[in-house]
């Protein structure tokens, strides 16, 4: 070493570092690189993501490579290092500042910088570094299995066995917050209709039904002439027909099947051509979760169902087209008058709200956070706080909101006025 220049000496060394730095930052890339990119441009056939994918199949043998290489260029390097310092410092010091010295060197200019480098730029830094490790896996082969082979035989024995490791999977809560960090890389619209599905497993028919006292239908206890105004005024394509009671439904009437036995007189007409043109009533119950309920409709070729309880009485309807607003949003814009509407803003904060109004509709309007875990609609939770109907209009708060009963009635509290207050505790 004696006979050795100090300049190619100090040449060695910086190839060294440059070396250590490339196996670090190549660790940190590998590691931090985004999976599910690298596997989608791996699906589209750009090889670099290939070669880096075939790398990451087995993790350990990676990691494995890449640490017999900065060892052995780290190793390498702390003995000219120390050749250096003795030729400038003598026996005595030289070994030993020579030492100080490229551990800070190394610290700074191998390992900080090129693994900060790689966590910013970790696709770029491994699509590269791929074109060297992948020969260099081939090389050093038999190095790896040895030291894969003793660390694998260590972890054993703490009761690791990488035989029953599997690959992790994203859960819905964590795919959720995916799409939710995506920002600008996915338009807002977009954006929410991702995340609505994903919230479909959350939710239950019971949650977006038309409750059965709303439900819009044809009693074939009325008289003929009664069941043809409502087809005619209806603003609905499909009605329930039943027998006195929701309960006795005997059909579902296509009003576009009505037209087979309305174009003649209507004197002619029998109750009977309103069942003959209706459908099987399709039934589901009202705990199905809603991603289940709109494969149910797809196989069932089907755009409404009577929803029941466990004993078998139905509580309402629900349509594909309720279903599919869960997702998109209102497909209609309510342009009715202020008497018409559900949530009517007020002043001071204020909204005047139906006691009929689904919870998730107030929350998802105003952006709210009432609790939806047990009653449905306003009235009921106001009247599972109350623990009744009040005499009289009375206010009360619940939770961060501040809420007054504006209209009673005999069975339930017709009107609210209610106001979110963040200063209640």
């Amino acid at each position: 070493m004696n006979d050795i220049p100090l300049e190619l000496l100090f040449g060695i060394l910086l190839g060294l570092l440059v070396l250590s730095g490339f196996f670090s930052s190549s660790e940190t890339a590998m590691m931090a690189i985004n999976r599910y990119r690298l596997k989608h441009l791996s699906k589209k056939g750009d090889r670099r993501a290939q070669r880096v994918e075939l790398l990451l199949r087995r993790p350990d043998r990676l990691i494995g490579l890449i640490l017999i290489g900065n060892n052995l260029v780290n190793n390498f390097a702390a003995i000219v290092a120390g050749f250096i310092g003795i030729r400038l410092l003598g026996d005595s010091s030289g070994p030993a500042i020579g030492g100080l010295l490229l551990t800070l060197v190394m610290l700074v200019f191998a390992e900080v910088t090129p693994k900060t480098l790689a966590t910013l730029y970790p696709e770029r830094i491994s699509f590269f570094s791929s074109l060297i490790l992948r020969p260099l896996a081939v090389v050093l082969a038999p190095a790896v299995m040895l030291v894969n082979g003793i660390a694998n035989g260590v972890t054993k024995l703490f009761g690791i066995d990488k035989a029953h490791t599997h690959i992790e999977h994203l859960a819905p809560e964590e795919l959720r917050t995916v799409v939710d960090e995506a920002g600008a890389l996915i338009p807002d619209q977009h954006q929410g209709m991702l995340l609505n599905i994903l919230d479909l497993e959350k939710s239950t028919v019971e949650d977006i039904m038309i409750p059965r006292n709303e439900v819009e239908g044809l009693d074939l206890e009325d008289d003929v002439s009664t069941l043809l105004t409502k087809i005619r005024t209806s603003e609905y394509t499909r009605l329930p027909i039943y027998r006195g009671d929701l309960n006795e439904v005997a059909g579902i009437l296509h009003l576009r099947n009505s037209a087979r036995f309305l174009n003649g007189n209507d004197s002619e007409i029998t109750k009977a051509d309103f069942q003959t043109h209706a459908d099987e009533p399709y039934f589901v119950p009202e705990s199905t979760p809603l991603h289940t309920q709109l494969m149910n409709f797809q196989q069932q070729k089907c755009r409404i169902a009577l929803v029941v309880n466990e004993y078998g009485e139905v509580q309402g309807i629900v349509t594909l087209e309720d279903l599919l607003e869960e997702i998109v949003g209102d497909f209609t814009t309510n342009v009715a008058e202020d008497e018409d509407q559900d949530i009517i803003p007020a002043e001071n904060g204020w909204y005047k709200i139906d006691g009929g109004t689904f919870i998730r509709d107030i929350n998802r309007t105003l952006e709210w956070s009432l609790p939806i875990d047990g009653p449905k609609t306003l009235n009921g939770l106001a009247m599972e706080h109350l623990e009744g109907i009040p005499d009289g209009n009375i206010s009360f708060t619940l939770d961060h909101y501040l809420i007054e009963t504006v209209e009673i009635t005999d069975k339930m509290v017709a009107w609210f006025k209610v106001k979110m207050d963040e200063k209640i505790q």
